[in-house]
């Protein structure tokens, strides 16, 4: 076996399993099979890879996304949005930040509790209904984005 060779079969070896797409399922489908609602992902991820050995996550949009929600909290995510994921949990977040008085911090990890959400930017943690987040965001405008998307909202709310 020649040293090319070689050195191709352990370079083989030393690489991380790829992270891997699945076509059938969405980005929010695979939240809901971790047990969180879709709506802590903003419409319009237009992909996501997945490694289920370790967790690792990457979830795409096609550019940054900014919203307000309840008119206090400005929400910003980035083009690639990535972490960990596993029942209940979404740690080491990336691409994820909240506006809080005058400062964006990040969101590094997101707990579901019973019924809450729980979201810490590291040095402080906020905990909200879990049926805050039945529905998906829309860049831009939020969950405010037009009278049939109210309509919507208040039809589900009723059930």
């Amino acid at each position: 076996m020649s040293i090319t060779a070689i050195l191709l079969l352990i370079s083989a070896i030393l690489q991380p399993p790829p992270l891997t797409s699945s076509p059938a399922t969405t980005a929010y489908e695979l939240l809901a099979q971790y047990n969180f609602p879709e709506g802590i992902l903003p419409k319009g991820i237009t992909e996501y890879e997945l490694d289920e050995s370790s967790g690792k996550f990457r979830a795409y949009l096609n550019d940054t996304c900014s919203f307000s929600l309840e008119g206090s909290y400005q929400l910003s995510y980035e083009p690639i949005i990535s972490g960990h994921i596993s029942k209940n949990r979404l740690k080491d977040l990336t691409g994820v930040s909240v506006k809080v008085l005058f400062m964006w911090l990040n969101i590094v990890e997101v707990v579901r509790d019973a019924d809450d959400l729980d979201f810490s930017v590291g040095i402080a943690s906020a905990s909200f209904p879990l049926d805050n987040f039945f529905v998906s965001p829309q860049c831009g405008c939020g969950l405010d984005c037009d009278d049939e998307f109210e309509n919507t909202s208040l039809s589900l709310s009723s059930m």
